[in-house]
């Protein structure tokens, strides 16, 4: 292939020529590598997380899947094992689920001073405040939304709290939603850490 200066500098780089190049197929080939790439990327679909739910022996009774949405981030749980009733779930700060009762998750997501806790709450909710779930039989599954949450980095901020890493807990009681610090909902009977994918 030749090789010829570049002139228009007082610093010549040299410039390939590609003899017979027709700029037809340097588009076409140019919007097909686009294309790879974008189908690509949609192939990947949607930032999202899993978590293998724990009780507090370290035995499996369920899973969860967080998958990012438009306007926020839709949560997944299965259980088995749980006590028949409400339950309050929480998103935690830490992605830990050791034998000391879940305490290693650390707070709820989002916790800091002047923001109160629970979705009923006026100066909350904190980002890791969910929905309770029920189970009418120690089963669970249900389908969750938090618009405080992202799993996407150009989504962080502007009140949505980028997940990286954490926990979600589920509690032995029923979350009142505005009672500091956890609305009553008592022991940590269930944890999840989250991988995001």
């Amino acid at each position: 292939m030749p090789v010829r200066p570049y002139s228009g500098s007082l610093y010549p780089s040299p410039i390939l020529e590609v003899p017979n190049m027709n700029p037809t197929v340097s588009i076409l080939a140019v919007s097909l590598a686009l294309g790879l790439l974008a189908g690509a990327a949609e192939a990947a679909g949607p930032p999202s997380a899993t978590a293998q739910l724990v009780n507090g022996t370290g035995a499996a009774i369920g899973s969860v899947v967080l998958t990012e949405g438009t306007g926020g981030v839709l949560i997944e749980v299965e259980a088995t094992g749980l006590t028949p009733g409400w339950h309050g779930v929480h998103l935690h700060e830490m992605g830990v689920c050791a034998a000391d009762g879940f305490k290693s998750a650390g707070a709820h997501m989002g916790h800091h001073e002047g923001v109160g806790h629970g979705l009923l709450n006026p100066n909350g909710p904190e980002a890791g405040d969910l929905p309770n779930l029920y189970s009418a039989d120690g089963s669970a599954h249900v389908q969750l939304f938090s618009d405080k949450v992202t799993l996407d980095p150009a989504k962080a901020g502007l009140g949505r709290l980028l997940i990286k890493d954490g926990s979600l807990i589920i509690h032995t009681a029923r979350d009142d939603q505005s009672t500091q610090p956890i609305g009553g909902a008592g022991a940590r009977v269930a944890c999840g850490v989250l991988k995001v994918n």
